[in-house]
């Protein structure tokens, strides 16, 4: 029996990879009139506090002081070189807006694939007979958004998503011109090389321990594994992972997946360890406020909910995750909010909290909840008129118009938060 790429007709599309190196830190640097490369900047959530966490770090300062994503206020150094700035939010997405907009000159919108702020996927296999083959393009693209935006992107080029993406992260982010291209032919040399597991596309640290525990160290042991008993041990997932390490990957960005199950979730990193219950729950229910808004604002509610908890680095445990199915769906922010705090005292045992997120699924349309017989019918209506007074309200005048009183309390994080877009500070 031959080798997976051998026994397949694999094809074959013209796939970018496309990054912004380090985007909230390159358009702060062109904000200064610097260059991205050659610039000290480091975007941090809230200056003034020695627990922030930074989100993000130039070139430079990951190179020369160890910085980046997820360092600490207190971990930078006193040098005068550095600039430290808070987020702006409401720039990186026009920034972002007008990044996508030189993308939709190459490919049309289902050829674009977003994957995140500062990262996507082009096909631009229809679009050679255009602008020319995928290095042309992927250098046209590249000059185009230094010329217009000053911005670095680096490019990684692959015979499908998963290569390009492979490509990005374990050459292209650090060539020389900032492009690398992967094909099928490359696999046993390129893909197999990839060191540690952990920088293989879809392997996190836990999937690298399970994999360790079968005997097999790096991605060319994965390749040559039994792959029924991959799949055995982590059920179709044990198939991808096999088949990636094979560099194969059927995805077509056109052929857009089908929609995964809707849900509203709301995450958030402390400004410092939690160690009291009380504490916690404040800021659980302050998220929980705003993730029961959207789903009144969307005209549905929750029959699900889930919890995660992260603890701070300081201890092994790295906390846990969560979910129920609820007694009866519900958008009102009370009935969630008990379900959340439930959730928590459940499965808390007292070690520091750093990162909570909270999850509603399970959605369907408001108005069509079962009723609840243990709950009054009187007060059922009173949670939702107040509900329904504090969305009206917060709409017309603010988030700050109206909360509730535990936010004032230690550990509350509303009203620091009110105004941020995506959890950051959106001024421009």
């Amino acid at each position: 029996m031959g080798t997976p790429t051998e026994d397949n007709d694999l094809p074959r599309r013209d796939i970018l990879c496309i990054d912004v190196k380090s985007f909230f830190a390159s358009v702060e640097a062109v904000r200064c009139r610097i260059h991205p490369l050659y610039a000290y900047v480091i975007v941090i959530a809230n200056k003034d506090r020695s627990g922030s966490v930074v989100l993000a770090a130039s070139p430079r300062v990951k190179k020369e002081f160890g910085i980046r994503t997820g360092s600490r206020n207190y971990e930078i150094p006193e040098d005068p070189r550095l600039v430290i700035v808070e987020p702006s939010m409401s720039l990186y997405l026009k920034v972002n807006k007008m990044i996508l907009d030189i993308y939709r000159r190459f490919v049309p919108d289902e050829d674009l694939h977003i994957y995140s702020i500062d990262e996507v996927f082009l096909d631009v296999t229809a679009s050679r007979q255009l602008f020319g083959d995928k290095v042309t393009i992927a250098r046209t693209i590249q000059r185009m958004i230094w010329q217009e935006l000053r911005l670095v992107v680096t490019i990684g080029i692959g015979d499908n998503p998963l290569l390009a993406k492979l490509s990005l992260d374990n050459e292209g982010k650090e060539a020389a011109d900032g492009i690398a291209h992967w094909a099928y032919e490359d696999v046993p040399e390129k893909v197999w090389a990839i060191h540690p597991i952990t920088n293989m596309w879809g392997i996190s640290a836990g999937y690298a321990k399970s994999l360790h525990n079968l005997g097999i160290e790096s991605v060319k042991d994965l390749a040559h594994a039994d792959k029924w008993k991959l799949k055995k041990k982590f059920g179709i997932l044990g198939l991808q992972l096999y088949y990636h390490a094979w560099g194969i990957d059927y995805s077509i960005l056109s052929e857009k997946a089908g929609p995964r199950e809707k849900s509203f979730s709301k995450g958030q990193i402390l400004m410092r360890d939690y160690h009291r219950a009380d504490e916690i729950n404040i800021v659980i229910k302050e998220m929980t406020e705003d993730v029961a808004m959207r789903l009144r604002q969307h005209g549905v509610s929750a029959a699900g909910i889930a919890l995660g908890i992260s603890y701070t680095q300081d201890i092994e445990d790295r906390g846990f995750r969560h979910q129920v199915l609820l007694p009866r769906s519900t958008n009102q922010t009370a009935e969630l909010s008990s379900h959340f705090v439930r959730l928590f005292k459940k499965h808390w045992h007292g070690q520091p909290v750093r990162q909570i997120h909270i999850v509603c699924s399970r959605l369907e349309a408001a108005g069509h909840e079962q009723i609840d017989l243990f709950t009054p019918v009187k007060l059922d209506k009173r949670r939702h008129i107040l509900d329904e007074t504090i969305d009206q309200l917060r709409d017309r005048f603010g988030k700050k118009a109206v909360f509730y009183a535990y936010s004032l309390m230690r550990g509350g994080t509303y009203l620091q938060r009110a105004g941020h877009v995506g959890g950051h500070k959106g001024m421009s």
